[in-house]
């Protein structure tokens, strides 16, 4: 006799084994957890087989019926998770141990805090979430993973994790809220005035300079405008030496699929010479690639930051969150947001080692979030 309420858990190569309905029913709200934009990650070849990040995406089921679902990959680096743990990888090498793999619940390339266990419901039940624990802490014994991270996972499902014996790390970025404002005007005005100021002087330089900017809502199908995007992207991901972790048909996925796309390209007369990529939901502009041509004073700021506000005042979201790190955000009007990720080590010498360590960090941080806070760029009450 089968239990209807037992819970089993699974994991899979691919989230194209699990039909998209039934994917998105419990997806909830951010774009990043969509059945779409998880398998354009896969069909692109931006993961998978020579990227390091390697899909086994796990499957909940209460009974019969699926329960929740966890986006979990196999990590062979450390590469575009945006919390670091480089020298933990280092600390194993040098004691004869291997960090990688490891098994990371996450969306990659994607530093955007969101639940890792998605149920449908703004909190699962805690048995699911214990469930999922229980399953990743075993698969990566299982499979000779070194640990289990999960990444930027948000409040409720934390508190589960914590009491699961996973260990808490705090980082930080920096967003911006609406406070009521109706026009880009009444959000300077709420700014104390050398940040207004030096706002509105980066404005005019880009608009001095003839940049004009025009905004595409998804669905994005011409091919044409990802190929302008794409170039813009390449080229600021090798002048700053970075990795270029999405491929080019990665955009045309997501363009056609996604919901919430919204590209904005910025024109000199019919050149391009910047844009940014970002996603919305119902209440939130999320911030993710941008990429510049020309050497125009505060063109980023312009094209990642104010068209972005300028986006969120006119369509009445509430947050735009703009990417990872970046403490010239704050004198823009972003405030300090704390983000967290929870970690388990195989390894209990190890476990204790970075307990201690997170210890150290995370008072480190309270102390530099406090700081950042007392720094405000809004005036002050007189």
């Amino acid at each position: 006799m089968i239990d209807s309420e037992a819970i089993s858990c699974r994991f899979l190569r691919s989230v194209a084994e699990v039909p998209q309905d039934m994917w998105n029913a419990l997806s909830g709200h951010q774009p990043f957890l969509r059945h779409e934009f998880l398998k354009a990650l896969e069909d692109s070849g931006s993961v998978g087989a020579g990227c390091g990040w390697y899909p086994e995406p796990l499957v909940i089921y209460r009974g019969a019926a699926l329960a929740a679902l966890v986006p979990v990959y196999r990590k062979t680096h450390s590469y575009g998770e945006y919390v670091f743990d480089w020298a933990w990888a280092r600390a194993y090498e040098m004691a004869g141990l291997h960090y990688y793999p490891k098994l990371v619940a996450a969306v990659p390339y994607t530093p955007v805090t969101g639940p890792r266990v998605l149920c449908g419901a703004e909190r699962c039940d805690t048995d699911i979430v214990h469930a999922a624990a229980r399953a990743l802490r075993a698969h990566a014994a299982a499979t000779g993973a070194s640990s289990v991270h999960w990444l930027f996972t948000d409040a409720a499902c934390r508190e589960t994790l914590e009491a699961a014996g996973f260990s808490q790390r705090t980082g930080f970025q920096f967003h911006w809220h609406n406070d009521g404002w109706s026009s880009f005007g009444d959000y300077l005005a709420a700014l104390s005035a050398p940040k207004r100021k030096n706002i509105r002087r980066e404005r005019r330089q880009v608009a001095e300079a003839g940049v004009r900017y025009v905004i595409h809502e998804g669905p994005v199908r011409h091919e044409a405008l990802w190929d302008v995007f794409y170039d813009l992207y390449r080229t600021t991901i090798a002048k700053y030496g970075a990795i270029a972790y999405l491929t080019r048909d990665f955009f045309s996925r997501i363009g056609a699929s996604v919901p919430g796309v919204v590209l904005v390209l910025g024109y000199v007369d019919t050149a391009p010479v910047a844009g940014a990529l970002f996603f919305r939901d119902e209440t939130t502009l999320y911030g993710r690639y941008w990429g510049g041509l020309t050497p125009i004073p505060g063109l980023h700021f312009e094209t990642c930051y104010y068209q972005a506000i300028d986006y969120c005042l006119a369509h009445g979201l509430q947050r735009f969150e703009a990417g990872a790190q970046g403490a010239h955000k704050l004198s823009r009007g972003f405030l300090p947001t704390p983000t967290y990720s929870m970690h388990w080590l195989d390894h209990p010498q190890f476990q204790r080692a970075v307990d201690d360590f997170l210890a150290r960090e995370n008072a480190g941080l309270e102390m530099t979030l406090n700081e950042l806070n007392e720094h405000t760029p809004f005036r002050r009450p007189s």
